[in-house]
């Protein structure tokens, strides 16, 4: 598969969580027929369906290991050319469970996708591997499962190359990826595309705005009714209120989750990790200002996600610090909208909606065309 950015033809890539799926599939299939696959056909979330070649298969302790050679295409990143490993074996309960081994890392923090303890295999691989697997089983007919190790041999050495120690992940990568493929595009393509979608949307008569930087934030303006009305940002929130301002809409609710959000009320309004991680600075100066004394602003700064940092808080503190985390987001945008009409809405992935400045359920409506 190819993309075109910037008049360049780049060659996409598998996630990590894909890789997984694959190699997990193949060794189900080695196991059971005893026919060594060359490759294998695994589903993404995204909806594409993606052959995928299969390195290495062996037969060991009774189990089958078979791996997958790690391609980033051309949006190449520390995992490129890793082997991706899965160890699979008959469970006689008929259901399927899935763990890391060697190089992936260990959750050793709350707050993040997966408990203290578990392997740090994301949500997303965790139900591609689970689907790959029992493919197999139902197309065999089997009344027993599958246990599934996954394993990177090299993971440990990567993981140096990542944030994962700091996050609170020990001992290796993570397995992640949340469409199962990997589009390469530049920060020029990618705000190209976005400026795009504002055109069309500015075209089909829609003068209110609504945006969001990512997948997230579109699953969660839809659960207000926003259907298929959003225009993803990445992290250029900046550049996407400068164009809306250009192209002279009337206004823009942006709905994202806190993790990114919060980065805007510290005036960041380009969110990529690269120009600064400074969320749970923001958190614990919203807290301290909101009442909270220096000892839950210590555990906010060792926080490793917002929602951890939400937890610290407690109910009545969580309310009035995004109370001022709210107030500082719409100073910083509506400096940046001049005098277009800006609103937001702010959600955790475990708090649901955490704030919201004070028009943003009537400009929500506005977009939607919802009654009052």
């Amino acid at each position: 598969m190819y993309v075109t950015v910037d008049g360049k033809r780049l060659r996409c890539g598998y996630t990590t969580g894909t890789c997984a799926s694959a190699a997990s599939k193949a060794a189900a299939l080695y196991l059971v027929s005893d026919k060594r696959p060359d490759s294998v056909l695994v589903a993404t979330p995204s909806g594409k369906a993606v052959e995928i070649r299969i390195e290495d298969c062996r037969i060991e302790d009774g189990c089958a290991v078979c791996s997958v050679r790690k391609d980033g295409g051309d949006d190449i990143d520390a995992t490129h050319g890793v082997l991706v490993c899965s160890k699979v074996s008959v469970r006689q309960d008929g259901g399927i469970r899935i763990d890391g081994g060697e190089g992936v890392g260990r959750v050793t923090k709350n707050g993040l996708d997966q408990p203290v303890g578990s392997a740090a295999i994301n949500s997303t691989p965790r139900r591609m591997i689970s689907y790959a697997l029992a493919e197999v089983r139902d197309s065999f007919g089997m009344t027993t499962g599958f246990d599934a190790v996954i394993s990177v041999p090299e993971g440990a050495e990567v993981a140096k190359r990542t944030f994962n120690s700091r996050l609170g992940i020990e001992g290796g990568i993570s397995i992640l990826g949340t469409s199962g493929v990997v589009e390469p595009m530049s920060d020029a393509g990618l705000m190209g595309a976005v400026k795009a979608e504002i055109d069309v949307r500015l075209a089909e008569g829609d003068r209110l705005l609504l945006v969001v930087p990512g997948n997230m934030g579109k699953a969660f303006s839809e659960h207000m009714g926003a259907d298929d009305k959003a225009v993803k940002c990445s992290n250029f929130i900046g550049e996407t209120i400068d164009y809306a301002v250009e192209r002279k809409a009337e206004g823009l609710l942006l709905v994202g989750n806190l993790g990114k959000m919060v980065k805007v009320a510290g005036g960041m309004m380009n969110t990529h990790s690269r120009w600064g991680d400074c969320r749970m600075e923001i958190l614990s100066a919203g807290a301290l200002e909101a009442g909270a004394d220096a000892d839950i602003a210590r555990r906010i700064l060792n926080c490793v996600s917002t929602d951890d940092a939400l937890h610290a808080l407690g109910e009545d503190l969580r309310v009035k610090t995004m109370k001022r985390i709210i107030e500082r987001m719409a100073f910083h945008l509506g400096n940046r909208a001049g005098g277009m009409r800006i609103e937001v809405v702010v959600f955790s992935s475990k708090y649901g909606k955490v704030g919201e400045t004070g028009g943003a359920c009537r400009m929500m409506k506005d977009i939607t065309g919802a009654e009052s």
